[in-house]
């Protein structure tokens, strides 16, 4: 069995009915190290959008920024704004992944944000922002995701118009992957051939195409910097690199009662799971309100007792009940199941849970209960 957090390592002040979620930041450092070496040590940029993906962008950042990391990118400009507050007067580019959307310019100058310009529209935008100094840019080209992004054409035509950039100082040039997860995926190496031809055309810019499975891909794809998100927080989204990384997401929750269910009594809403056997039922409370999705109802397991223990019956917006019938010791009120974490890593709960492990840690309710820990 591996090692987990104790209840104890949360501090004792909180309610015995709160799931509750350590984030191990020296674990996050280890990864952001790990990443670095695999990224032949250029520049490792954080992606921290969506709140870290839900372990806090302010304290990942901050923890990030010790470890040497000076680029962050969030997705939206209010994301932005927050984290150029928190860090005060550390110097920090902040680069914002939505670009110029409509009216943002005032609120991004004044946040110092960079923002990753998707379109020509989002270009004369910032442009009409720019003063007596230029003002800093990314340019993001799309070579095969078909999401954001400038075209290879329009690309072109800024190259050879330097005058449709007057005003900006393009320090980065970007794209992202479509199938990095896919290291034989034929879409890569097309992208990354046309990312090259893109980034040949602005040569004075950092050019960044790797996200956090294309670093593992092969180094003709890490450029001048990486993007790693998910990896950094645990995850392996190529499925054979889990042993490089660390768990930085421990997510638990209590058990409020354990019960007797004879056999021809049903389970949960719906009635659907029936058991054929005389059960001991573990009712823990969280429920799909703090990130156990629905679908774990089929095939779910959580970690109790040195092993998985079955999911049963259809998850509830504030409990989820697992089998305990073969746990050999007995189970007291406000034991802790390990719902993430060492036992069940990131990628296993998203697995089973039919989803991805991206999801599955964005989707971590707000009330359970966080506490970033360092352990040494």
């Amino acid at each position: 069995m591996l090692d987990r957090p104790s209840p104890a390592t949360y501090g004792s002040d909180m309610p015995v009915d709160t799931p509750r979620l350590l984030i191990n930041m020296d674990a996050l450092a280890a990864n952001y190290r790990t990443l670095k070496r695999a990224a032949l040590g250029f520049e490792v940029a954080p992606v921290v959008k969506a709140d870290a993906y839900g372990l806090g962008a302010v304290q990942v950042s901050e923890r990030l920024w010790e470890e040497g990391a000076r680029t962050f990118y969030v997705a939206r400009l209010s994301e932005g704004e927050a984290l150029r507050k928190a860090m005060g007067s550390k110097q920090a580019d902040i680069l914002v992944l939505d670009g110029a959307p409509l009216g943002s310019g005032p609120q991004l100058k004044a946040g110092g944000l960079v923002p990753v310009l998707n379109s020509l529209e989002q270009i004369e935008r910032w442009r009409k922002e720019a003063g007596d100094a230029p003002l800093p840019a990314a340019l993001h080209v799309d070579t095969g995701i078909n999401r954001l992004g400038l075209t290879m054409a329009e690309v072109e035509m800024l190259a050879k118009r330097p005058d449709r950039l007057k005003g900006l100082e393009i320090g980065w040039v970007l794209s992202h992957l479509a199938c990095a997860d896919e290291p034989g995926n034929p879409l890569n190496p097309k992208q990354r051939l046309r990312f090259d031809d893109a980034r040949f055309l602005f040569r004075g810019a950092k050019a960044s195409l790797a996200n956090s499975a294309g670093i593992f891909i092969s180094p003709l794809y890490i450029f001048d910097q990486v993007r790693p998100g998910i990896s950094l927080y645990g995850g392996d989204p190529t499925g054979q690199h889990g042993d490089l990384l660390q768990t930085v997401a421990t997510l638990e929750a209590p058990i409020l009662q354990v019960r007797d269910v004879a056999p021809g009594e049903s389970i949960g809403y719906g009635g659907d799971f029936v058991a054929t056997r005389p059960m001991k039922v573990a009712i823990i409370g969280a429920g799909y309100a703090d990130g156990i999705l629905r679908s774990t109802s089929k095939g779910g397991v959580v970690w109790y007792a040195d092993g998985p223990r079955p999911v049963v019956g259809q998850v509830s917006m504030d409990l989820t009940a697992i089998d305990v019938t073969d746990v050999p010791q007995g189970e007291d009120f406000g034991d802790m199941v390990e719902l993430i974490g060492p036992n069940l890593s990131l990628d296993a709960a998203a697995a089973a849970a039919g989803t991805t492990a991206y999801e599955l840690l964005v989707r971590i309710g707000a009330r359970a209960e966080r506490t970033w820990k360092r352990f040494s």
